[in-house]
């Protein structure tokens, strides 16, 4: 396993973080970055957070002032600026360039046209240590700017397969290797030090969400499609490694997401592609692909990422838990009580796409009681889908408030 060989890198690797950032040079981006193409709607600016004081809160009255605060902000946010912060896009999705390796003035006046929630970088995003702390620094400069609350800076970023960074030359970061030998150590403890070691060059470099740790369950012998990404084949090998995660990203200041809801680790095929499906029943899933989240839950798991899975025994239809109340508000929120963000997988994958139509790809995750959309195929045609339902009374400005306050409070106690 190399558990020792592992631990040890990690150890250096959190050391070259003090010298990386000595080494840190102005990184201009002006003349990198291309001009954005196409329009947006304007969103306008939020107005700034209340300042902090340096008065430590007695007992519950942390909560109430932020539940004051969340409330006070909501309030004086136009519908469009709500709908925005319900979105986390690539960075192309709102600047129009290429493939963004910067952040100036295009970013700065694309986040003032759309100040969405949050964005995700891939490993083409990701050039270098010096590179990504400048453009992740920039990008967070002018969310404030623009909406007066921090934007979530995301990357998938599990290790093996999944990594944009570890394993990536331009950082001098090892890959922590593959989900499944972590969990064949059975050492939970040694999962925690993985995320946390994760968590800490995230940090370094400026994210503050990582789409990890993978909660599914690697159960069916004949597909193999998350069988290097689960921790293992059974509830007891994957539960305790989820919350473990949790925790560790939690100790490296990094918000983590549990995914895919309900489970994803049985079924055939690919959701890149097309649906897929499950034909177990609730009890069934209850018994095993719910127990990983169950943990994420019970660790304090900031988001919940759902996946594109059918499940015709439990929704009685073959649309994908990403667009199903059942899964979403009667399961997870309901039943398993969960009250953070709920997220869903990318509405760009084939399982989306074979679903619904461009303009239903932000409404339809809202209506089934999702928080906020990942990366849809056309961000303008889904963001102005979900102003168009409101107007015409299908989505209640009401149902957009819930979400948002789930975001804002997120942002507010957490970033």
């Amino acid at each position: 396993m190399q558990r020792t060989a592992n631990i040890t890198r990690r150890g250096a690797v959190a050391s070259a973080g003090a010298i990386l950032a000595l080494a840190l040079g102005a990184c201009s981006d002006e003349g990198v970055e291309q001009e954005e193409t196409g329009g947006r709607g304007e969103a306008g600016t939020v107005s700034d957070r209340a300042p902090e004081t340096g008065d430590e809160p007695q007992e519950g009255e942390g909560a109430e002032e932020t539940v004051s605060e969340v409330d006070r902000i909501v309030s004086q946010m136009t519908l469009e600026q709500k709908v925005a912060q319900l979105f986390v896009v690539r960075p192309e999705a709102i600047t129009g360039v290429g493939t963004a390796t910067a952040a100036g003035e295009t970013t700065r006046q694309a986040l003032l046209d759309m100040p969405v929630g949050g964005i995700v970088y891939f490993a083409a995003n990701l050039v270098d240590t010096d590179q990504t702390r400048e453009m992740l620094r920039n990008t967070a400069t002018y969310a404030e700017e623009a909406s007066g609350l921090p934007i979530f800076l995301c990357v998938d970023e599990e290790g093996g397969t999944v990594s944009r960074v570890g394993g990536n030359p331009g950082f001098g970061v090892d890959n922590v290797g593959n989900m499944c030998d972590v969990g064949a150590t059975g050492d939970a403890s040694y999962a925690r030090e993985v995320a946390k070691h994760i968590g800490t060059y995230l940090q370094y470099l400026g994210f503050n969400v990582d789409f990890a740790p993978d909660a599914d369950i690697a159960n069916n012998p004949e597909s193999d499609t998350m069988s290097l990404r689960s921790f293992g084949t059974t509830v007891d090998a994957v539960a305790p490694m989820v919350k473990a995660q949790v925790e560790g990203f939690a100790e490296a200041g990094v918000l983590c997401s549990a995914k895919h809801f309900p489970g994803i680790g049985g079924a055939m095929g690919d959701s890149h592609d097309g649906r897929i499906y499950s034909e177990k029943t609730l009890d069934e899933i209850r018994a095993e692909e719910l127990r990983p989240f169950e943990a994420a839950i019970e660790a304090d798991v900031p988001f919940v990422m759902v996946g594109h899975l059918s499940m015709p025994t439990i929704t009685g239809d073959g649309d994908p838990a990403t667009i199903s109340s059942e899964i979403i508000t009667d399961l997870l929120r309901n039943e398993l009580g969960y009250q953070g963000i709920i997220i869903t997988d990318s509405m760009a994958m084939g399982a989306a796409l074979e679903s619904l139509t461009l303009d239903r790809l932000g409404v339809a995750p809202l209506l089934a009681g999702a928080d906020m959309v990942l990366m849809p195929e056309d961000l303008q045609a889904a963001y102005q889908g979900v102003l168009d339902a409101v107007a015409a009374g299908e989505l209640t400005e009401e149902r957009i408030d819930e979400s948002v306050r789930r975001v804002v409070r997120t942002k507010l106690e957490r970033l």
